[in-house]
C-alpha cells in the first residue's frame, strides 16, 4: 500500500512539473506559398506579404518573449495545405495558432483598406462568405481534398452550414485575441479598422487550440498594396499583432507578465537613390533644413522603363528605392498645402497616392514634416 501510494506521489509531482515547465507553444501561419499565390496585386502576390509579416511578427516573439516556443508552418515560398497548417499546430498541442493573410476586392483596382481579423463561426454577411470562399479555395489544389474534407465545397454555401453548429469552448478566448488584434495594429500601425468577424475558414476549424485569422490589407487597393510591401509598416503591422498576443497571454496565461508596448525592430530607412537610365536624368533631392515634400503614387519591385504604362505617360517622375521596391514620386516643395493640392490632382490618375516627406536627403516621419512647416 505505501508502495502503491509513493508511485502515486512521484506520479503526481512528475505532471505538476511538467505543468510548471511546459512552454507556451505558439504557431504563426503565413498563409499560401509555393504554387498557391494567394491574392495578386498590381507589383506583388499574397504569399509573399504574409510570410514576410509572419516573419516579422515571430521575430518580435523570439526577442522580446523568450518563454514562447515559436513554431511556423512554413519559413519560406513551400506550399503546405490547410490541414496540413492545423496539423502542426495540433501536433504540436500549440496553446495559441494565429493565420496571416492579405485579402482582395472582387473589382481592381479597388478603394476598400483596412484590417479585418476573423474567428471561426457562421458569415452572418455576404462579404464574410466571400472572403472564406476565397481562402478555402486552396483545397482545390489537393488531390484527396474531397475524401480528407469529408465532402466540404469551398464554392457551395451550403458547405457551411456545418458552422452554425459548432460549439467551439475556444471561441470567447478566439474573440478576444481577435479585438486585441485589431485595436493594437489599427492604433501602432495605423490601419483602418474593419473590425472583428466571423466566417468558416477551414484552416480554423481544423485547430484544436484558440486561433484568428487575420486579413492585413487589400493587396487590390494600390495605397494598401503599397503598405503592405513597405518594410517599416510590415513592422509596424507585427509589433502590433505583438502586442495583440502579449496583452492576450497576460490575460489567459498564468505564468506570463510581459510588456506589451516594445520598441519597433525597423526605423526609418534612409532613402537610397536610384540610379536613372542614360536617357533620363533623376534629379537629386536637394539638401536644405526644411522638410522637403512629394507626393508618392506608387511602389514596384524593379525601375520601370520612361514608356511604362504604369507611368501613365508622365515624365515628371521621380524614384528613389527603400525597402526592396522602386517607389516612385512625382513633385517636390518646402510647402506641405502646395503638395497636398497636387496629391488631390492626382488622385484621379493615381488612386491611393500620398504625401511624403525628406529633410537633409533622409525620409522623415510626415507627421513630424507637417508640424515642422506649420512651426516655420
Amino acid at each position: 500500500m505505501v508502495k502503491r501510494l509513493i508511485i502515486l506521489l512521484i506520479s503526481v509531482m512528475a505532471i505538476a512539473e511538467i505543468a510548471v515547465t511546459k512552454r507556451f507553444t505558439l504557431v504563426i501561419d503565413a498563409g499560401h506559398g509555393g504554387h498557391d499565390a494567394g491574392a495578386i496585386g498590381a507589383f506583388s502576390k499574397e504569399k509573399d506579404i504574409n510570410l514576410r509579416t509572419a516573419l516579422a511578427f515571430g521575430r518580435y516573439v523570439e526577442k522580446y518573449s523568450p518563454d514562447v516556443r515559436v513554431i511556423y508552418t512554413r519559413k519560406t515560398d513551400k506550399f503546405v495545405t490547410l490541414h496540413g497548417r492545423a496539423d502542426i499546430a495540433n501536433k504540436e498541442k500549440a496553446d495559441l495558432f494565429i493565420s496571416i493573410h492579405t485579402n482582395a476586392a472582387p473589382t481592381r483596382p479597388s478603394s476598400v483598406r483596412g484590417l479585418e481579423t476573423y474567428t471561426l463561426g457562421m458569415h452572418r454577411a455576404a462579404d464574410n462568405l466571400a472572403v472564406a470562399k476565397r481562402e478555402n479555395e486552396v483545397i482545390l489544389q489537393e488531390k484527396d481534398y474531397k475524401t480528407r474534407y469529408q465532402g466540404f465545397d469551398p464554392n457551395s454555401s451550403e458547405s457551411y452550414i456545418i458552422f452554425e453548429f459548432l460549439q467551439d469552448h475556444n471561441m470567447q478566448k478566439s474573440v478576444d485575441l481577435a479585438k486585441y488584434v485589431q485595436n493594437n495594429v489599427c492604433s501602432t500601425a495605423g490601419r483602418p479598422n474593419k473590425g472583428v468577424k466571423q466566417a468558416g475558414f477551414l484552416v480554423l476549424r481544423e485547430t484544436s487550440m484558440p486561433s484568428c485569422l487575420i486579413e492585413l490589407g487589400f493587396i487590390s487597393t494600390p495605397s494598401d498594396e503599397q503598405i503592405l510591401n513597405d518594410e517599416k509598416k510590415v513592422d509596424d503591422i507585427a509589433r502590433g499583432i505583438y502586442q495583440a498576443f502579449t496583452q492576450y497571454k497576460n490575460r489567459y496565461d498564468g505564468n506570463s507578465d510581459t510588456a506589451i508596448n516594445v520598441a519597433p525592430m525597423v526605423q526609418e530607412s534612409p532613402v537610397e537613390t536610384v540610379e536613372a537610365a542614360e536617357t533620363v536624368e533623376t534629379a537629386p533631392t536637394p539638401v536644405n533644413s526644411k522638410p522637403v515634400f512629394k507626393v508618392q503614387i506608387f511602389a514596384v519591385d524593379k525601375k520601370l522603363k520612361s514608356t511604362d504604362a504604369r507611368l501613365k505617360g508622365r515624365t515628371d517622375t521621380d524614384h528613389y528605392k527603400e525597402g526592396g521596391l522602386v517607389k516612385y514620386t512625382i513633385g517636390e516643395s518646402n510647402d506641405y498645402n502646395e503638395i497636398n493640392r497636387l496629391r488631390k490632382e492626382l488622385n484621379a490618375q493615381f488612386p491611393g497616392c500620398f504625401v511624403i516627406a525628406f529633410k537633409d536627403g533622409d525620409k522623415m516621419n510626415i507627421n513630424e514634416a507637417i508640424r515642422e512647416f506649420k512651426q516655420k
